[in-house]
């Protein structure tokens, strides 16, 4: 598994893919396959069955994965899509995520 660049509760573009151009919020991460769940984007149907939870089933729309090189971050100055860099803080000594566009912390 590689170190992924995106965390959960960061606001990403689709910049590849039938969801082009939709933005969201990263709700989930999926490491093992490289991928990330998105708020309101990739929905996909679902039937369920009915169930003691939901009685009375039907069909549900879900977000289904999204990998994670068809996403980018996006630049909280300019609001384009930028790539994430780390960069260690001269005064705590840990590392922190920017961005390459602007140099703004992530």
């Amino acid at each position: 598994m590689s170190k992924l660049k995106i965390k959960k509760g960061d606001t990403v573009v689709v910049i590849a893919g039938d969801h082009k151009g939709n933005e969201g919020v990263v709700s989930k991460i999926i490491r093992s396959n490289n991928r990330v769940i998105v708020e309101g984007v990739n929905l996909v149907t679902k039937h369920v069955k009915p169930s003691s939870t939901n009685p009375q089933g039907g069909i549900q729309k879900i977000e289904a994965p999204i990998h994670v090189s068809n996403v980018s971050l996006i630049d909280p100055k300019s609001k384009k899509a930028t790539r994430a860099g780390f960069r260690e803080n001269k005064e705590t000594g840990k590392f922190e995520r920017f961005s390459k566009e602007s140099n703004e912390l992530l």
